[in-house]
């Protein structure tokens, strides 16, 4: 979504879990979602288009994970190269936890760039903050840009926005839909960016907001982090009180704007929520990879002059199209 906001159009959504795929499908109905693992698909049958982005899985670098990397059987990084030289985008956006920074990476992340090396990209990469985006919480995040190497000179990383949205601040509407009386006292309180939203998996984690270092810290923004609600505080709802946040919210604070749906029960709408990408921090990557492809960004995107408000949703540019490649 961040990308289409940014300008492109879309070739195809490649993702295993059916769940996903239906909120896919519910919410871009024209678009072409491919129920399947990534390995067996063939990248030629996109030969050509602008951009590949994939999130690749990120298990096998992260703590929770135990950090396994290559040895670990859910690395797609491999998978990843495969389509890449299958597909011949003229650039490519990979993402990733911040663990795949570490040190203890070092080599894996050598070897990467010397495979987009000898299919003739030019590649870096950077943690950056969702915060500096706009988006309402810290959420560091490994990115990864490739381009062919005859546009590489014109690669620029976005800049911070110079802003910091906080949680008060998002989400003061829906704490007050309900007529929760100690809706603004609580918006006060919560004048802050909030930690990483952790969604969990099908083997790890519920419907809650992360480990219990996180829940402490969600405790001090005045949320109670041990599960979600199915609405938000009613006006019997105590005025000091910890309320919890709805997936709705959670939606919110990884700037998703209020009318993309998120199909299924609670805890599986909350995973997808939870393990996305922020659609503001991949518009802001996107449009820097548009300008580096040569293209001018559309009316409403950060590269147009005017800034995309948090849940305001830019029309998207028809003359180009993404491949996204994402396995949960």
């Amino acid at each position: 979504m961040g990308l289409e906001m940014a300008g492109f159009g879309c070739a195809a959504v490649i993702e295993i879990e059916s769940q996903c795929c239906a909120t896919l499908r519910h919410n871009r109905p024209t678009w072409t979602v491919i129920e399947s693992d990534i390995r067996n698909v063939n990248g030629k049958d996109y030969r050509g288009v602008d951009l590949l982005a994939a999130g690749v899985p990120c298990p096998p670098f992260s703590i929770a994970g135990k950090q396994l990397g290559a040895e670990d059987e859910r690395d797609l990084f491999p998978e990843a190269i495969r389509l890449i030289e299958e597909v011949t985008p003229a650039a490519v956006l990979l993402e990733n936890v911040p663990g795949f920074a570490a040190a203890k990476f070092s080599h894996y992340r050598k070897r990467l760039l010397e495979r987009l090396s000898r299919l003739g990209y030019e590649a870096g990469w950077k943690v950056l903050n969702a915060s500096d985006f706009g988006v309402p919480q810290l959420r560091p995040r490994f990115v990864l840009i490739a381009i062919k190497s005859g546009r590489a000179q014109f690669v620029d990383w976005p800049d911070p926005c110079g802003y910091s949205r906080t949680v008060g601040r998002s989400l003061h509407d829906l704490m007050a839909s309900k007529g929760w009386p100690g809706a603004a006292a609580w918006a006060e309180r919560a004048n802050q960016v909030a930690p990483t939203i952790v969604g969990g998996s099908k083997k790890h984690g519920g419907p809650d907001l992360g480990p219990t270092r996180a829940k402490r810290q969600w405790r001090e923004l005045g949320v109670d982090g041990m599960g979600l609600a199915d609405a938000a505080p009613t006006e019997d709802f105590p005025a000091r009180g910890l309320p919890r946040l709805t997936v709705r919210m959670v939606a919110r604070l990884q700037s998703f704007p209020d009318n993309w749906h998120f199909t299924g029960r609670k805890t599986a709408a909350y995973r997808q929520v939870g393990n996305a990408f922020p659609p503001l921090v991949s518009q802001a990557i996107g449009t820097a990879i548009l300008k580096a492809l040569g293209v001018t960004s559309p009316e409403g995107s950060p590269a147009s002059g005017r800034p995309m408000h948090l849940f305001e949703k830019g029309a998207p540019y028809k003359g180009r199209c993404a491949a996204k490649a994402q396995n949960s």
